[in-house]
Parts: C-alpha cells; structure tokens; sequence
C-alpha cells in the first residue's frame, strides 16, 4: 500500500510541474528570436559641480563623466557618459566654485543616481565632456 501512495505522489507532483513546464514554454521567446535587454529606465539626477564655469559650458543633450576628487584617495568616474537634462539658471546665490559651484541636472539610470549622491555628499564632483 505505501508503494501505491508514493507511486501516486510522484504522479501527483509530475502532473504539476508538467502544467508549469507547458506555462513556461509558453512564456518562452521564439527560437531564433534575439534576447530583449532589459528596460533601463533613466531618472533626473541633480546635481552640484564643483566648478560653475565649466557648468555654464553645459548644453541639455551634451554627454559627461562625473569625477569625485576626495581627500581620502585618487579621482574616480562616478557617472560615465551621463546625458546633461537641463542646465538650470544660476540663481544669485551660486555662480561660482567659492560659493558652492553649480547645478545641473543628469539623466542617468537610478542605480548611478544613489552613486551621484553619495559622491557628492563626501566629495567635490567636475565633470568632462565626453
């Protein structure tokens, strides 16, 4: 009899993921069709460059590489190839690096926004055109 209720069981699950199989399959892009990329979805960063001259150099569509320039090691790229949004007016309180550099808004995925972030909340950030 216990060989009758496992014999049942295997049955039981095999039933179950054959239907999970054929669900799957079914999910399954074409042979011979090209893997679709995932869908990066960009968000507006903004942020604070130390040197306001070089922002006013910025143009929406211009393509940067953000560097943070700590005390506490060499230069690194925090965003390569960042796409500039916008170029915000300089309000009268900013303008120049003295006072606190410059704003400018980035369209980069969301992963290399929190980097942005925490970039900029230890170190001084420049930007190069690429």
């Amino acid at each position: 009899m216990g060989a009758v209720v496992l014999a049942g069981a295997a049955a039981a699950a095999l039933a179950a993921g054959g239907s999970q199989a054929q669900a799957s399959r079914a999910e399954a892009p074409a042979r011979g069709a090209p893997p679709q990329p995932a869908v990066v979805r960009p968000v507006t960063a903004p942020v604070r460059i130390a040197d306001a001259a070089t922002v006013r150099l910025l143009r929406p569509g211009d393509r940067v590489d953000v560097v943070a320039a700590g005390r506490d090691g060499p230069p690194r790229v925090v965003a390569a190839g960042a796409r500039v949004a916008e170029v915000p007016a300089a309000d009268g309180a900013e303008g120049t690096a003295a006072d606190g550099g410059a704003l400018v808004l980035l369209s980069v995925p969301r992963e290399t926004a929190r980097e942005l972030v925490g970039a900029g909340a230890v170190a001084r950030l420049a930007v190069t055109l690429c």
